[in-house]
């Protein structure tokens, strides 16, 4: 099962989330991270979601192409977080909530890639990842 657990990011993302989640709280947006590791069979499973399984298309990348699937040895370092904004207590998935664009800011402030950016090629609103260097 995907992880929700922000020690399974990778060391350089884990205080850059923190901060992330810090200035979501500071600007009064509430969210639920739905994800930060995911195994190979999982994102494989994602990949074949809009494909050769019913439902939309949520991702490009096979096993092994997403920021999620790595790891340093054994252990889960995800580069990259989904997230989802509430409101009323319940996830808020339009793009055109006011919330989408708030978070992708900060996460670009905070030097992170947002799929939910204009100039993203693919649209995936609750991907942050970390810029690759």
């Amino acid at each position: 099962m995907a992880s929700r657990n922000p020690a399974d990011l990778h060391p350089d993302l884990q205080p850059i989330y923190k901060k992330f989640a810090a200035q979501a709280k500071l600007q009064g947006i509430d969210y639920i991270l739905t994800c930060t590791y995911r195994s190979g069979e999982e994102q494989d499973a994602l990949y074949a979601q809009g494909r050769t399984k019913k439902g939309a298309i949520v991702t490009n990348a096979k096993a092994g192409q997403s920021a999620h699937n790595f790891k340093i040895g054994n252990a889960p370092a995800a580069k990259a977080f989904d997230i989802v904004p509430l409101e009323a207590g319940k996830p808020v998935w339009r793009a055109s909530h006011p919330s989408w664009a708030k978070l992708g800011k900060i996460g670009m402030d905070l030097g992170l890639n947002w799929y939910g950016a204009p100039n993203a090629r693919f649209k995936e609103f609750p991907h942050f990842e970390m810029a690759k260097v």
